[in-house]
C-alpha cells in the first residue's frame, strides 16, 4: 500500500507505485479514465469504497475541469473513501479530452485523493506536481519511457533534483 505518511515534504514517488501507473493507447473519455485510476488505488488497498471516491472527483471535476493544459490534468478530491493522500498516473497515448483549460488533449493524469480533513496536504500534492511537471524535459521523458517502472524511477529523480 503506497501512502504518504505526515510530514511537510510531499514525495510523489512515495505514493506512486508500479501497481498504480496505468500506461494505454487511449481512453473514450476522462470519466472512463479517472475509473480506471480509482480502481487501481482500490485494488491496491488505498481507496475503500471505489464509487464514493469516483463522485468526489466527478463533482470536483464539474466546478472546472483539472485539465492545467499544456497535455496535464491533475484530477482530485477530498473524500472520505481514504485515510491518508493516495496517487495514481496514467499516460494516454493518443490524449484523452479533459475539457483542458488550453483546449488541448491530455496525455498525462496524475489523479489525487485525499481524506476530507487534510486541505494542507492536499495543496502541497498538487503544487509538487505542477511543480514536476514545469520541466518540459522531464515531461517529455514520461511521455516517452516504456515501463511504470521507469516513469516510477523518473518521477524519484526528478524530485532528488528539487
Amino acid at each position: 500500500m503506497a501512502t504518504l505518511e505526515r510530514s511537510n515534504a510531499i514525495n510523489i514517488s512515495q505514493l506512486l507505485s508500479s501497481d498504480l501507473i496505468k500506461l494505454i493507447d487511449q481512453v473514450d473519455s476522462r470519466e472512463l479514465l479517472c475509473q480506471e485510476l480509482i480502481e487501481l488505488l482500490q485494488e491496491a488497498g488505498n481507496v475503500d469504497e471505489g464509487s464514493a471516491a469516483f463522485d468526489a472527483v466527478m463533482e470536483r471535476e464539474g466546478y472546472m475541469s483539472t485539465g492545467i493544459g499544456s497535455g496535464v490534468a491533475i484530477p482530485h478530491a477530498k473524500t472520505d473513501a481514504v485515510d491518508s493522500l493516495v496517487a495514481a498516473f496514467a499516460r494516454v497515448e493518443d490524449g484523452v479530452d479533459f475539457k483542458a483549460i488550453d483546449g488541448k488533449p491530455v496525455y498525462l493524469v496524475f489523479l489525487l485523493l485525499t481524506p476530507e480533513n487534510e486541505a494542507g496536504l492536499h495543496v502541497r500534492a498538487l503544487a509538487k506536481i505542477s511543480r514536476l511537471l514545469k520541466n518540459l524535459d522531464f515531461k517529455n521523458r514520461l511521455l516517452e519511457m516504456e515501463s511504470a517502472e521507469e516513469i516510477v524511477e523518473a518521477i524519484r529523480e526528478q524530485e532528488g533534483m528539487q
